[in-house]
């Protein structure tokens, strides 16, 4: 079977205790420089090619820049490639780690005549008592945080999005009433006025209707008022 064309699980086999013992060994031995600041432009394998000059040479992790600086160097920028910003060496011997930083740190990184990082300053220091594994539980640290406040940022926007819905459909609502009692009102005062219309004409001359008949027009038309006022109350 071609093991590049094979897409099971890996079999990891058990270390033994005297691998075990050697690896721990090798750990306790290294050391980790680190570096403040990259040169734009630079890669992980550039900076392994020069720190390999110096010593053998272990594990190398660059920071990329954040994801939103990123974004407006692409956008206004020609530069496309992934910029980083910081970065950690692991030496084999811790001893190498600690001589390459005092030699390096502010000093020109060199190189021959126009080469791009030739005028650039090393900013790096050894770290005494640190280990790899402390750098990856620390970015995995750091990716958690970010995880989570990507999350709050995302449901604060959700619950203000909720809340402007929210309030555009409850103004809506009140002006759908507004409308609606200005319209019973114009429909009343109509009223009215036809009424009071329809009561002088009723009237007629002077001498014409007893005052007993405009009596009661006017109760009738007092009653009507105070039912159309209580069909607006239950309404609204």
């Amino acid at each position: 079977m071609d093991p590049e064309g094979f897409a099971g699980p890996k079999i990891v086999k058990p270390l033994t205790p005297e691998a075990l013992a050697a690896y721990q060994a090798a750990q306790n031995k290294a050391g980790v420089i680190y570096i403040s600041r990259i040169p734009p432009g630079m890669r992980p394998t550039k900076v392994r090619h020069i720190m390999s000059q110096y010593g053998e040479v272990g594990r190398v992790y660059l920071q990329q820049e954040d994801a939103k600086r990123a974004y407006l160097r692409r956008k206004y920028t020609s530069t496309k490639k992934a910029h980083y910003t910081e970065g950690w060496i692991e030496f084999r011997d811790k001893k190498i780690a600690r001589s390459v930083a005092e030699m390096l740190n502010a000093q020109p990184i060199g190189g021959k005549k126009g080469t791009r990082w030739r005028d650039d300053i090393w900013t790096m220091k050894y770290l005494p008592r640190f280990k790899w594994h402390m750098l990856t539980e620390q970015v995995a640290h750091e990716a958690a945080i970010r995880t989570a406040r990507l999350r709050l940022e995302l449901s604060q926007s959700r619950a203000e999005q909720r809340d402007y819905l929210k309030n555009v459909e409850l103004a809506r609502v009140l002006d759908i009433r507004a409308e609606r009692k200005q319209a019973a009102g114009r429909e009343v005062k109509v009223a009215l006025v036809q009424r009071e219309r329809a009561v002088e004409t009723q009237d007629g001359p002077p001498g014409g209707t007893p005052r007993k008949h405009k009596k009661r027009e006017a109760e009738s038309l007092g009653e009507n008022v105070k039912q159309l006022d209580n069909v607006l109350k239950s309404i609204f």
